[in-house]
Formats: C-alpha cells, sequence, structure tokens
C-alpha cells in the first residue's frame, strides 16, 4: 500500500519542479515510510512513497516497461498478477521485477485501456505513456483506494489524498458550499466532489485520460443487475454453496503478501466469515485483533472472543478507553483531509495502529452490508410500507411524531426513541432519499436552519445525488436501488474512506476480500429474497455459514463499530463542543446560525432530544476546517 501523486503541464507544456514534486509526495509519508520514489520527464512528473508488500527487494517505484517509455505509479494491490504474469510473458513482455506493479504495466503495453477488464484487485494508479504522450489514470470498481485530481490554468494534478494536492503551489484552499451541504446532509462529501472547489474523486470504476490539453473521464465497470425475471433460479442449497467458494477464492487471493498478515475481528457475520476462510487457507496460527469498548452497549468483545476461541487464533485485544479516544478527536483535523462525521473512525485508528505493531496487512470484512443488505435500515423501508397503510394521514402521522417525542431520551446505542424518531423521518420522501435521510445527519428542512448566508444552496442538489445513483442502478426494484446507492455512497464516502485514512496513518494495508471482484459479481446476481429474506438481514450469509459459525454469530443482528458519542457530549467532550460551536467562533466564521446550533447543544445537554449525530457532524466539520481552512 502506498502514496501516488503527480503533475502534468498538460496545456503549458513546462518541466515539473522537482521541489514541488517532492513536497506533494512528502505530504503521503504515513501511506509509505519504507521508500520514496520520482519520475521527471519534462511536462510530467511522478512521486511515491512506498509501504514494501510484494517483491521487497526490486518492487520500488515508479517502475517501467523494458524500454522505459511506459511509467507507472501505483497504491494497491492486484491479487491476480501471478496469473496474469505468466500469461504476458508468454506474449514476449519481460519482467525485471517481480512487483504486481509491473504486472500493470505490461497489461497496459498489451491491452491498452482495456488492461482493466483484467485485473482483479484494489487499486488507484497513473501511467504516463511517453509515446502517445499520454497520462493514464484509474480508480478499482469499488474505490477502495481513492484518486483525488485537480484541473488547473495549465496543469493537471493528482494524489492519493487531498493533502497531496495542496502541496501543489497553485492548488487553493476554497470551501465548496455545494459539498458542504451535501456533508450535512450525508455526513460525506459524495464523489466526484470534495469539500475543497475545484478538487474533484475519480469515480470508483472509472479511467482518466489527459492529452493534448483535454481531459477525458469514462467508465469501465458498473454494479449490474439482471433485468426484471432474468436472474437464475437455483436451489438455495446451490447459492449457499457458491457464497462459501467466493468467500473461500477471495480470501485466497488476497492472502498474497510476502509480509504477515492478520485480520480484524469484530465478532460480527461479516468479519467472521473472512476469518474463518482465512484459517481455512492458513497452514499456521492466524493473528486476529479487536477492540474492547468500556460502555457494554458498544461492546463486541464476547464475541470477538467468542469467534477466535472458535477458530484457534493467536487473538489480541486493545481495550479502548475514553481517554485514548478523546485525546484522538482532538487531533481528527490531522488525519482527515476531508471531513467525515462517522465517529468509528476513533476505534478504526486505534485498532490500525494497534495492529501494525504485528502484522503489516490486515484482512476486513467491510463491504458484507453493502452487497448482501445488512443494514436495520432495510428492514425500516419494509416496515414503512405498513406505517404508511396504516396511518396514511398527516393527522396520524404528526402524532406518531407526538408520541415519540414524549418518549424518554437514552444515550445507549441505537435506544428506542433513537431508532424510532430517525423512523419516522423522511417518511414522505422516495426511497433512496429516505434511505440516506436516515442514514444520514441534517434533513433539508434542519440544513435550512443551520446554514447561513450564501452557505445556503437549494436541497433539491442533494437529494439529486441519490436519485442519480438510484436512476444509474438500471433496475426498478426498490431493494436493488438502494444496495446500488449504499456501494456508490456509504461505502465509497465513508466506509473505505474512514479504513484508509486510518490504516494509511498508521502504515498498516487493510485488504477487503467481500469487495472483491467475484463478490461484487456473485452479489448483484444472487435473487434479492437471498439478501433481505422478509426481515432477515444478510439472508445468503446466515445460511451458508451457519455450520462454520457459531450460532450466536450467525443469528446476531447488526452492530456498528461506533462510540458513545452522545453520553461524551455531555460530559468529556463537552468544553471542546461549547468552544468550537460557540456563538462568538460561529459568528466569525460565517457558516452556521449561532441560535440554532446553541439550540441543538442545549436540548442535548438537558437530555431532551439526542442529537448526537447531528453535533458531531459539526464537530468534525469544525475539526476538519481549524486545520485545513484557519
Amino acid at each position: 500500500m502506498c502514496g501516488i501523486c503527480g503533475v502534468f503541464n498538460h496545456r503549458s507544456g513546462g518541466p515539473v519542479e522537482a521541489a514541488v514534486l517532492h513536497e506533494m509526495t512528502g505530504t503521503m509519508a504515513h501511506r509509505g515510510p519504507d521508500d520514496r520514489g520520482y519520475r521527471l520527464d519534462g511536462p510530467v512528473g511522478l512521486g511515491h512513497c512506498r509501504l514494501s508488500i510484494i517483491d521487497l527487494a526490486t518492487g520500488r517505484q515508479p517502475i517501467h516497461n523494458e524500454d522505459e517509455t511506459i511509467w507507472i505509479v501505483y497504491n494497491g494491490e492486484i491479487y491476480n498478477a501471478p496469473e496474469l504474469r505468466p500469461q504476458l510473458e508468454r506474449q514476449g513482455h519481460r519482467f525485471h521485477t517481480l512487483s504486481d506493479t509491473e504486472v500493470i504495466v505490461h497489461a497496459y503495453e498489451q491491452f491498452g485501456l482495456g488492461c482493466l477488464e483484467r485485473l482483479n484487485g484494489m487499486f488507484a494508479f497513473a501511467i504516463w505513456d511517453s509515446r502517445l504522450r499520454r497520462l493514464f489514470l484509474a480508480r478499482d470498481r469499488a474505490g477502495i483506494k481513492p484518486l483525488y485530481y485537480a484541473e488547473l490554468p495549465g496543469s493537471f494534478v493528482f494524489g492519493s489524498e487531498v493533502k497531496a494536492l495542496l502541496g501543489h503551489p497553485s492548488v487553493e484552499r476554497r470551501l465548496d458550499l455545494a459539498s458542504l451541504n451535501q456533508y450535512l446532509a450525508y455526513e460525506y462529501v459524495p464523489t466526484p466532489g470534495s469539500i475543497f472547489e475545484g478538487i474533484r474523486k475519480l469515480p470508483p470504476g472509472h479511467l482518466m485520460t489527459v492529452k493534448d490539453g483535454c481531459v477525458a473521464i469514462e467508465r469501465y465497470w458498473d454494479m449490474c443487475f439482471p433485468a426484471d425475471g432474468e436472474r437464475l433460479s437455483r436451489s438455495p442449497a446451490e447459492y449457499e454453496e457458491e457464497f462459501r467458494e467466493t468467500l473461500k477464492e477471495s480470501v485466497r487471493l488476497e492472502l498474497l503478501s510476502d509480509v504477515p498478515l492478520g485480520v480484524l475481528l469484530s465478532g460480527g457475520i461479516d468479519s467472521s466469515s473472512v476469518a474463518a476462510a482465512m484459517v481455512h487457507h492458513s497452514t499456521g496460527k492466524v493473528r486476529s485483533f479487536s477492540v474492547v469498548f468500556d460502555d457494554p452497549s458498544f461492546d463486541e468483545s464476547r464475541y470477538s472472543r467468542l469467534m477466535a476461541h472458535r477458530l484457534g487464533t493467536e487473538h489480541h485485544e486493545l481495550r479502548l478507553d475514553s481517554d485514548m479516544s478523546l485525546r484522538l478527536v482532538r487531533d481528527l483535523g490531522d488525519y482527515m483531509d476531508e471531513p467525515i462525521s462517522d465517529s468509528s473512525f476513533i476505534p478504526t485508528f486505534w485498532l490500525t495502529r494497534f495492529t501494525s505493531g504485528y502484522v503489516k496487512v490486515a484482512l476486513s470484512g467491510d463491504g458484507g452490508d453493502e452487497l448482501f443488505g445488512g443494514y436495520p435500515t432495510l428492514q425500516a423501508h419494509r416496515l414503512a410500507k405498513y406505517y404508511q397503510k396504516l396511518l396514511p394521514a398527516c393527522i396520524g402521522r404528526g402524532l406518531a411524531s407526538r408520541v415519540a417525542d414524549r418518549l424518554p431520551v437514552s444515550f445507549d446505542y441505537l435506544s428506542l426513541d433513537f431508532k424510532i424518531r430517525r423512523f419516522l423521518m423522511g417518511q414522505s420522501a422516495p426511497p433512496p432519499v429516505r434511505h440516506h435521510i436516515w442514514m444520514g445527519s441534517f434533513t433539508g428542512p434542519e440544513r435550512r436552519l443551520l446554514l447561513a448566508g450564501p452557505a445556503l444552496l437549494d436541497d433539491g442538489q442533494v437529494e439529486e445525488v441519490a436519485l442519480a445513483h438510484a436512476r444509474a442502478s438500471g433496475t426498478r426494484d426498490m431493494l436493488d436501488q438502494i444496495l446500488y446507492c449504499d456501494l456508490k455512497l456509504f461505502l465509497e464516502g465513508t466506509v473505505l474512506q474512514k479504513m484508509d485514512r486510518a490504516s494509511m496513518a498508521n502504515s498498516l494495508e487493510v485488504r477487503v476480500p467481500l469487495l472483491n471482484r467475484k463478490f461484487l459479481e456473485f452479489s448483484a446476481r444472487l435473487p434479492n429474497e437471498y439478501k433481505l429474506h422478509g426481515f432477515t438481514t444478510k439472508y445468503i450469509m446466515r445460511h451458508a455459514m451457519r455450520s462454520v459459525l457459531p450460532r450466536e454469530i450467525v443469528k446476531r443482528g447488526k452492530k456498528g463499530f461506533n462510540m458513545p458519542m452522545a453520553k461524551w457530549l455531555t460530559g468529556p467532550l463537552r468544553p471542546l463542543a461549547e468552544d468550537l460551536l460557540s456563538d462568538a467562533r460561529l459568528k466569525r466564521i460565517g457558516l452556521f446560525d449561532p441560535a440554532f446550533v446553541q439550540g441543538l447543544l442545549r436540548d442535548h445537554l438537558a437530555k431532551r432530544r439526542d442529537n448526537r449525530k447531528m453535533l458531531w457532524t459539526l464537530l468534525a466539520f469544525e475539526l476538519w476546517y481549524e486545520k485545513w481552512m484557519r
């Protein structure tokens, strides 16, 4: 795993300054502490910082082809490189390293842009083809690895993180107000935008070419659901067997490494399934890693210990106390060059730091919820149909809201009052929009009360993000549309970005077998009744793994990897919240209405309302703003 960046003066034609390239690369030293490499070729400069995983001796980047006319910088792993390499050698290609990076170079040399169809992996890369005077960039199918870019008057710049682009003297730090609106709604900035005006993200499954002063983007892969009635009809036993075999093969492929590996084991069904497959393929003891929380309503250690005992792993636990967590909160802006309102970044950061003390690569269970329907919001969508039939009139729904307001407020994890209030939000919105209202933070009316001055933009732009993805799914099925939105929005915008930033801050490579190309394609053709069966989430996984995992793991519901933020805001986080959300500070910055924010804080502190999501969304933004915009 690595960090990449580069400059192409494709309009000015002037040479890239070495000092600028070095500055950009240096901002990502945490992503690759083992080595740095550069390539300067007139108007093109490529930078790379390396975390050595495969071919420790000769895999230094940038890497070139035989005659040094093609150069690459690359972040990721190509899991089918061992199969592609001999195929390319039979076609006359000569290799001078053992790295998977060089496989991409020769695949591009052989197949051009079509090389992407042959790659199975997680990746973001840039290839400079000096013969065609063309820069070619691409990102993996699910968006596991990030890739930012900016078009300047005379140049094109790119990097694994925003901070690499900000290392270029011509890239300005300007807040994008449309992205701010989206962040407040979704708790992240959806691709292709970023929180900085003029800086963009290349979408997953897309490639980009820069040539002759023109920048072109095209999609090379998408999740394709069969048309209505065209899904294959197979027996439950056949689907379960295919799931188990796809899991084993995906994990086998992703065990490729020249350094020690481990597994992040939460005790949920996703990470437990990955761990079980890893043990199946391993000859020695597998190392597993988990977090123990002080707050029992957030702690999952009973399940991770149960799973570790069943599999016989060498299990390591990190006890995460409030002091560690709060220490990281104050430094959040150092690790997030885009704000993400997901408190699970805190335990993820400490877990990956803890894990990196033992291994250099770890497998995780990310992706199972998005592919196989694991979020409780999917159950809520089905429940919403009955709710709307029972209470079709506005007066009935108003009555339900008044009853919910009388429920006692609890700050426990996913308490009853919290779930009921979230359920009642957005009932009149289309399902894809309603889904992200439930998953997100500020609703449209709340944003209108929150935002001040020019920051208040048209709400329709925010809702259109989810609706556009629902249309792009190419299906009329509501569940397919929502899972497609989850894949393109929540998974890429929060889950994967959070894991990339946390793990790379600690120089740990994290792989996600459930997002392997084989699993993406399997999940697309799997009938929906094997995803959400009645109100049972991840039905296929529960049935396929019931002979492998303990019953308690198979039967348990979804539990997120979150922090007791509601309680902290009334205790140890209160001074920070009162400082960053103070009336004077908010007036000085001019983005948020101080009276509305103070009302949120007062109601939460008095335990009249659980405003944890909105308050943490604002706090995460203010911590980011303090670091990057002051």
